[in-house]
């Protein structure tokens, strides 16, 4: 098992940034591909990036290319979303989520075993 807690959402204007963790718990991630994926209200769950527990390349929506970069920490368990050049079409929960089957880079949530409860993203001025 294992339990990922995200934390770092709030409220920012347009064009500011925000840093996302999400924190593991009972199992180690550094042999996982881990992912970001937000759901704004009234809307399906969007992949935003995918990164490679192996060092290799981490992929992103092209909504969030350029302003959204991706990273880890293996020795705290925990992966880290930084959010730049924020927009109002940014706001959503986010939640990460341990990558289980499918494609290593996949955008599919259904490939994804383990999510945290989410954390609010609102860009708002």
């Amino acid at each position: 098992q294992v339990q990922l807690v995200e934390s770092g959402g709030g409220l920012v204007q347009p064009g500011g940034s925000l840093r996302l963790s999400c924190a593991a718990s009972g199992r180690t991630l550094s042999y996982s591909n881990m992912g970001w994926f937000r759901q704004a209200p009234g809307k399906e769950r969007e992949f935003v990036v995918v990164d490679s527990w192996s060092g290799g390349v981490t992929s992103y929506a092209d909504s969030v290319k350029g302003r959204f970069t991706m990273s880890r920490d293996n020795a705290k368990n925990t992966v880290y979303l930084q959010m730049n050049s924020l927009k109002p079409e940014d706001t959503a929960v986010y939640y990460c989520a341990r990558k289980e089957r499918g494609p290593s880079r996949s955008q599919n949530p259904g490939d994804y075993g383990y999510w945290g409860q989410g954390t609010q993203v609102t860009v708002s001025s």
